[in-house]
């Protein structure tokens, strides 16, 4: 919510508005006076890495009543205000619309009473109102995510990381109870990304005759298997589906008196609303809150008042209203006992997890295989640097092709490994179960291409009669699924069905705006850069200009900077020049000269490891040392490898899943194509990719053709442009006069 506010009040004085922080929520409306703050540019230095809200929040019950809201509408106009930005749940969002409506009709009634007078009121006879969903839960439909949603869910998935190793030691069961009292998706995607045996959430609850007995069989099965563990996750608002509730006592009792396992029960309670927001919910917060106050400028009375919300990569504008009533429908379709519906009105990524949990967790159903002839043998290899969600990927793929009845097959140590040292194991599901929450690449990776040998590649290929082929990296393995599509003239062995599934921390791969491993780098970013930017506040007068990885790819410089608050970026698009550093030192003197021994004054500078021949990490602290005049001083920093972090962060780790499981139903929707015959189909070697809203497949030899830089290594688009326009306005930074 900080990360919102900050946005808020620098966009709009950088847009010539005035904004004001109103404290203790709709309260603070009601009590005026010192609770509505202008706020100024300095006033909100360093929130971006403060947890909680630091204007407060409070439930207001005067605000549901009408003189509550006629003493707000006289404060507002007293001040001057005629928009609120709202950044809350549902509740919120409503009362503010609410507010909205009557707004005319307030105004009125206080110029008749003599409250306030026709003067006053003339210029704000309309209310604008924009929301921003601020909830844990993520339980607001429209959006696929709301602010704080995983920052709950990096501490949920931390505890049970800790907890799973205590599991794994004594062998012992642990039923994890978590926050969502009327939406599971911290549950669900909890479970996913720790690799949980089970999950109970409201929008799916369990026959209530037979979920003990389901439940047990689906852990004995596991049991069976070889595994020493047990993690079943429990939402606090888990039912059954005659509305029961189903608590942590009651699976603990089941799990002790029907298997006996020595079951623990641990309620995380209020750690997961504390801590510092991650990078994900930063890089939100931030362009939502900017967005937000161009919907404002934008609006006009006939507007309805929008929501700003996300749809997989891209910021979008829904009806507030319409999107509260879809929430409010969630909860009546499950008080009806209509599951499908509830479910169905989350966001289509809601279901598509569930779906994804299932077909990676329940094992030897054959009511869920494909019949006999339809069974692939499907392989699966790394390629390039290690990142975060490779493991997860792996498993996904894995766990997936293992409850459908296809044979999964590991090429460890990448293409080299396979033509020089036959490394191919077929993978059974203990091998990969607690791969998810793994860093680095269990199978081996590394930069070679199967042009290192194609004719034994193919050989391979040939000798276990691979039905499909899934390359999980960076550039690499792009170029990779580029070879291997363009050889299929000369070897039949790969006229299969291939897909690449991005994962590098440089997202440098054409077709896609995320990869895996850039999430789990920049949060490993966020956190060097708070620990250094402490460092630099602590002494007052100090800029660090901390060296960062990504090739010839701005993207992590660039949302790295979005995310910490940096006061310039260098990329490999724009480089360097000694107007640039002229222009960003003199902005710094500037700034200094005006913090007067403030506290939070530390500032960092970002640069990318190929942002300039020329300028390096160290040249441009020594230059920016010798200009401050001692006035302020300079260091470096380069947190290295650090970046590829290490154990990935949920997000990684959830995508991971998801476009692992799509990854193999693309194999099998692609069987039936020509590439047996004629070599060709060139769609059935496709890079998989989140583009604006959508997760689509395209063509790799169309991304080698026509967006792809070669002699960069990059896409030819890049998509962060905008990102770093709104980390520049937010920072202050003035524009390099030409």
């Amino acid at each position: 919510m900080n990360g919102a506010v900050r946005a808020v009040v620098r966009a709009a004085i950088a847009k010539g508005c005035t904004p004001y922080a109103i404290y203790e929520g709709y309260q603070g409306l009601i009590d005026g006076g010192s609770m509505m703050k202008q706020m100024r540019w300095e006033d909100v230095r360093g929130w971006l890495s403060e947890g909680g809200t630091l204007i407060g929040t409070a439930r207001c019950a005067p605000f549901r009543e009408r003189w509550g809201r006629l003493t707000a509408a006289k404060n507002m106009i007293v001040n001057g205000i005629d928009a609120l930005i709202v950044c809350g749940g549902d509740g919120s969002l409503t009362g503010a619309d609410l507010f909205r409506s009557e707004w005319q009709g307030l105004l009125a009634e206080l110029v008749s009473t003599g409250e306030l007078t026709e003067e006053q009121v003339q210029g704000h006879e309309h209310l604008t109102i924009v929301g921003l969903v601020g909830s844990i839960d993520n339980d607001m439909s429209s959006t696929d995510a709301t602010i704080g949603a995983f920052s709950s869910l990096s501490r949920i998935c931390q505890s049970v990381d800790f907890i799973d190793a205590t599991a794994l030691s004594h062998s012992r069961a642990f039923v994890v109870e978590v926050m969502g009292r009327h939406c599971g998706w911290l549950a669900l995607m909890a479970g996913i990304a720790t690799g949980a045996d089970y999950v109970f959430i409201p929008e799916q609850p369990p026959n209530s005759k037979t979920w003990g007995d389901e439940m047990c069989a689906i852990v004995h099965a596991h049991r069976k298997k070889g595994k020493r563990k047990t993690i079943v996750i429990v939402a606090e608002g888990a039912i059954d589906d005659q509305l029961n509730p189903v608590t942590a006592e009651d699976v603990k009792q089941l799990l002790v008196d029907k298997l006996g396992l020595d079951t623990r029960i641990t309620t995380l309670g209020h750690v997961q609303r504390g801590g510092s927001a991650v990078a994900y919910d930063r890089m939100l917060s931030t362009l939502q809150g900017f967005d937000a106050v161009d919907a404002v400028l934008e609006s006009t009375p006939e507007t309805p008042s929008p929501m700003i919300g996300i749809t997989e990569n891209k910021i979008c504008r829904k009806p507030l209203v319409e999107s509260v009533a879809l929430t409010q429908s969630v909860a009546t379709a499950i008080k009806n006992k209509d599951f499908q519906k509830a479910i169905a009105l989350r966001d289509t990524e809601f279901e598509e997890y569930y779906r994804a949990f299932l077909a990676t967790t329940i094992i030897d159903d054959e009511s869920h295989k494909v019949p006999a002839e339809k069974r692939l043998k499907i392989a699966i290899v790394n390629v390039g640097a290690p990142a975060g969600g490779m493991n997860a990927a792996a498993r996904a793929a894995a766990c997936y092709c293992l409850s459908k009845g296809h044979t999964p097959y590991a090429i460890h140590n990448g293409f080299t490994g396979l033509a020089r040292h036959d490394s191919v194991r077929e993978l059974n599901w203990l091998d990969v179960d607690n791969w998810v929450i793994r860093g680095g690449s269990e199978i081996g990776t590394n930069r070679n291409l199967p042009d290192v040998d194609l004719g034994m590649v193919a050989y391979y290929f040939q000798k276990y009669s691979f039905d499909g082929l899934m390359i999980v990296g960076g550039f690499e393995a792009f170029i990779s699924l580029y070879q291997l599509e363009q050889a299929r003239v000369n070897y039949p062995a790969f006229r299969i069905p291939m897909v690449c599934l991005p994962a590098t921390i440089s997202n440098n791969v054409p077709g896609t705006e995320y990869s895996l491993g850039s999430d789990t780098c920049l949060n490993a970013l966020v956190d060097y850069c708070d620990v250094i930017k402490q460092s630099a506040s602590a002494t007052r007068r100090r800029v660090f200009v901390v060296e960062v990885q990504g090739g010839k790819s701005g993207y992590v410089a660039t949302y790295a900077g979005l995310c910490v608050g940096a006061l310039a970026v260098y990329t490999p698009e724009e480089g360097i020049s000694l107007r640039t550093l002229e222009n960003d030192i003199v902005h710094l003197r500037e700034s200094y000269a005006q913090d007067q021994g403030q506290n939070r004054a530390g500032k960092l500078i970002l640069r990318n490891e190929k942002a300039s021949k020329v300028f390096t990490t160290e040249l441009i602290g020594d230059i920016i040392r010798e200009e401050a005049k001692n006035r302020f001083d300079a260091r470096t920093a380069n947190p290295g490898h650090l970046q590829q972090g290490g154990i990935p962060s949920p997000m990684d780790r959830l995508r991971a899943t998801r476009l692992a499981v799509k990854c193999m139903q693309f194999i099998e929707n692609n069987q039936e194509s020509d590439i047996g015959k004629r070599g060709l189909a060139p769609e059935s070697a496709s890079v998989i990719g989140i583009l604006g809203a959508k997760v689509v497949f395209t063509g790799v030899k169309y991304l080698y053709d026509h967006e792809t830089e070669l002699q960069n290594r990059r896409p030819r688009k890049t998509f962060w442009t905008t990102m770093k326009t709104v980390s520049e306005t937010l920072s202050g930074r003035p524009p390099v006069s030409v």
